[in-house]
């Protein structure tokens, strides 16, 4: 079973030194140079989706093991050093406005490339989508990397900032059809208290459906009458007495932040009038996270069927699983080793290097097998 999830980070204000910088990138080109032949480009993506298994690369590379940047310095490194045609691999969007252009950047694939490029951009927004819209658990979204190979296996690693907490998160996906309704494998950090989860909750999403069908104005009403509720009787007794058992007064919080009605009710008839078929369609066409806090609060104190509180980070790690191979930028664990540092790339350079000529001899001993059969039927 795939790993894909979650890892928690807090901010780092440190820059990675410019020294370290060419370092980092022949380290991590030796290293995709050894997977790539070792595994090819579905198995690194497979790889790289892994939450556990990423940490490890980036700290292998000389990140600190704890750092918020090292999603953004090491996508950033190795958008730099694959080289999608001789690769069969490709890494695009990026950090902030560059995380828009993952549609463009997957029309302007080479050729050796075996991708939809609209599906994957529609795949692309309904993942960004989902970790923030169905799972709105205090984090900003600011990075979205999609990572493809040639023959169409995909991840995406994307990352948001809670502004409170100052605490990165990352979010990995890894080939599936349907990010609004298939769970991930397993989510790697610490659980938040207040989260609103409409992602793993299929009969409030089954309700959310209905109610985009309903007249905007009723689901106003609706939503002020729910509101009403909750300023009708103390948040102890709506806890203890409501539909979704014992959960924490700061989860129930989450929805019940203030929401814009006339906003919400202007997205609504916006999304009504193009008759969405389903979730993923509503999403699409803009359905926010505060429309989805109203319609899930409406969800649960209406029609009895409530959302998810539950942060769905279910797997530990051990962030210093790999950070003692050479160092950290900021000197977590200690500071980076040169000297190991390029011992490493100089082994695994070497390693590549012998590993490419073995294979150009095959291909040439080949070429010359099937010069001497074509010479033999020729003389025969």
């Amino acid at each position: 079973m795939e790993i894909t999830g979650i890892s928690d980070l807090p901010l780092h204000y440190g820059r990675v030194p410019q020294w370290l910088i060419p370092i980092m990138k022949r380290l991590s080109r030796a290293i995709v140079d050894v997977m790539l032949l070792e595994w090819g480009p579905d198995k690194v993506i497979e790889r790289l989706s892994n939450p556990l298994w990423f940490q490890g690369f980036n700290n292998v590379i000389g990140m600190d093991w704890d750092s918020s940047g090292s999603t953004t310095v090491t996508l950033g490194i190795l958008k730099e050093v694959i080289n999608p045609v001789q690769d069969g691999l490709a890494v695009t969007g990026g950090k902030g406005k560059n995380s828009l252009n993952v549609p463009k950047e997957l029309e302007a694939l080479p050729s050796n490339f075996n991708v939809d490029a609209k599906r994957l951009s529609r795949i692309s927004k309904l993942v960004a989508k989902t970790d923030t819209t169905l799972l709105q658990d205090g984090h900003e979204l600011y990075h979205h990397s999609l990572l493809v190979s040639e023959s169409g296996k995909w991840a995406i690693i994307q990352q948001g900032m809670n502004p409170t907490t100052r605490f990165a998160r990352r979010y990995h996906w890894s080939s599936i059809k349907d990010p609004v309704n298939e769970k991930r494998a397993g989510l790697a950090g610490r659980k938040e208290k207040a989260v609103l989860n409409v992602h793993e909750s299929v009969n409030a999403k089954r309700v959310i459906m209905d109610l985009l069908r309903e007249d905007p104005s009723k689901i106003e009403k609706q939503y002020l009458r729910s509101m009403a509720l909750i300023r009708g009787t103390s948040l102890d007794s709506w806890i203890s007495l409501g539909t979704v058992g014992a959960i924490s007064s700061e989860a129930k919080m989450v929805y019940m932040k203030p929401v814009d009605v006339r906003r919400v009710v202007k997205t609504l008839s916006e999304v009504r009038e193009k008759s969405p078929t389903s979730l993923e369609e509503a999403l699409l066409l803009g359905i926010g996270p505060s429309t989805m806090r109203a319609l899930s609060l409406i969800s649960d104190l209406i029609y009895n069927e409530p959302p998810s509180y539950q942060d769905p980070v279910n797997v530990p790690y051990d962030p210093f699983k790999y950070a003692f191979a050479i160092g950290g930028k900021d000197g977590i664990p200690f500071p980076v080793h040169k000297e190991i540092a390029f011992e490493v790339i100089h082994t695994l350079e070497e390693f590549a290097m012998k590993a490419k000529l073995e294979k150009k001899d095959k291909a040439v001993a080949l070429n010359k097998l099937r010069e001497m059969k074509l010479g033999v039927k020729e003389g025969t």
